[in-house]
């Protein structure tokens, strides 16, 4: 039997889908979603195997332009992973055809396109909240252009044209055995996952600053047979000012967050946790080398 298998990084500016659809085509729930901007911060890798193939998933972060060095990182991560893979599948919201063509115009995006070697997927998505004409006029201008191997509208939401899509990446992935086993979703620890629901749920309980300023870092993390797991993370910010208003009056609002917190990752690991949390305050931490590669952003090699 044939075996093919492969990379497609997903990329696209900040909020048009990626982590959704990762989701979805992976069916698990791996990338953090929210409605606010700059989520996912980091390559998140989702793996999705099948008796004739095996296709590695690279959900990205939005495409922006940095104004620190946390978000340049951010855009290294699109670049690096866009450099070694065997599919670039472009995520546009379809939507916002102003926002769809910026996707396209923007330089980033355009010396990737500039890569002649790797196949292409231009991915309308939000086909479910756009219009018929918007769509064709989208598709017709871009089909002229010959950069796509394909082109095919979405909606990850509600999982139109999914099957489509994935049938598409099949076809034009490389022949080569598996890279991973076939029980294996992902490349990441449960550690790494715990902090990312914490962080989702920052994002969601919090305005303004506070979850761009915010990192979450697990400290001790427990399996116990006899006892709920131990999870103690640290959540960092910038500010004295920020530390005061994630605590809250009282410490409300961390309690509300530690519990929504913790019921997310009772959830996600099946079975039952203690977490504590705590807030710590390390000036300009997004700007810091030596801060960065504590919290996995900057490594040797960078």
């Amino acid at each position: 039997m044939e075996i093919k298998s492969g990379f497609v990084t997903i990329i696209g500016l900040p909020n048009v889908g990626k982590s959704t659809l990762m989701n979805k085509l992976v069916g698990e729930k791996l990338s953090i979603i929210t409605p606010k901007p700059q989520t996912t911060r980091k390559r998140i890798l989702g793996i999705l195997s099948a008796a004739n193939y095996q296709i590695i998933f690279l959900d990205t972060p939005g495409i922006l332009k940095p104004n620190y060095l946390l978000q340049q990182k951010m855009v290294d991560y699109v670049f690096n992973s866009a450099a070694f893979t065997d599919i670039i599948l472009i995520l546009v919201d379809i939507d916002n055809d102003k926002d769809g063509l910026k996707t396209l115009e923007n330089e980033s995006v355009q010396k990737i396109l500039s890569d002649k070697k790797t196949k292409k997927i231009l991915t309308l998505n939000k086909i479910d909240i756009s219009n018929e004409n918007a769509i064709r006029a989208f598709t017709e201008k871009f089909e002229k252009e010959n950069l796509f191997d394909f082109i095919i509208p979405i909606s990850a939401l509600e999982n139109f044209n999914l099957d489509k899509l994935l049938n598409i990446i099949i076809e034009l992935l490389p022949v080569h055995p598996k890279y991973f086993p076939d029980d294996q979703i992902t490349d990441e620890s449960e550690r790494f996952f715990v902090s990312e629901i914490i962080r989702e749920k920052i994002f969601e309980m919090y305005k303004e600053e506070i979850p761009y300023c915010t990192e979450v870092l697990i400290a001790e993390f427990k399996e116990r047979a006899t006892n709920k797991d131990f999870i103690s993370a640290e959540i960092v910010v910038e500010k004295d000012s920020q530390k005061s208003i994630l605590i809250g009056r009282g410490g409300d609002k961390i309690k509300k967050l530690g519990s929504i917190s913790r019921k997310a990752i009772e959830e996600f690991l099946q079975r039952e946790v203690f977490l504590g949390l705590r807030v710590k305050v390390r000036t300009k931490w997004r700007s810091n080398d030596s801060t960065l590669k504590r919290f996995g952003y900057i490594t040797d090699n960078d």
